[in-house]
């Protein structure tokens, strides 16, 4: 997917390409996971759709919840979900500097091979 060290630099028009095909799958995975929170706060808990989102929004962008689960199990999903969410955060950052630091690092290893 990557060039190897002994490729030049992808050019400005492909290093944005692929700066955006990374984000686009790192959004895609939050709305994955969005929908995963939505669908188990609307399985367990008595809420309507808009507040289900509105609370698995917030326990994903780390804020905390809006509505505190009301019985066992969800508590137990939303805990669960919180750990989730956690890892989720994570990989979607290392998605999206992946490209950034391929770049930086290709770039030094051009420079050394430049010296030689």
């Amino acid at each position: 997917m990557y060039e190897s060290k002994n490729e030049s630099l992808l050019s400005p028009r492909n290093f944005a390409y692929r700066i955006v095909s990374h984000v686009g799958l790192a959004l895609f995975v939050v709305g994955f996971t969005l929908s995963i929170g939505v669908l188990g706060h609307l399985l367990l808990e008595p809420v309507v759709w808009h507040d289900a989102v509105l609370n698995t929004a917030l326990i994903l962008s780390g804020i905390g919840p809006y509505i505190v689960p009301a019985n066992v199990m969800g508590k137990i999903f939303f805990s669960l979900y919180s750990i989730l969410v956690g890892l989720v955060f994570v990989a979607t950052l290392g998605l999206v500097l992946a490209p950034l630091a391929h770049r930086i690092i290709h770039k030094f290893h051009l420079d050394e091979q430049d010296d030689d």
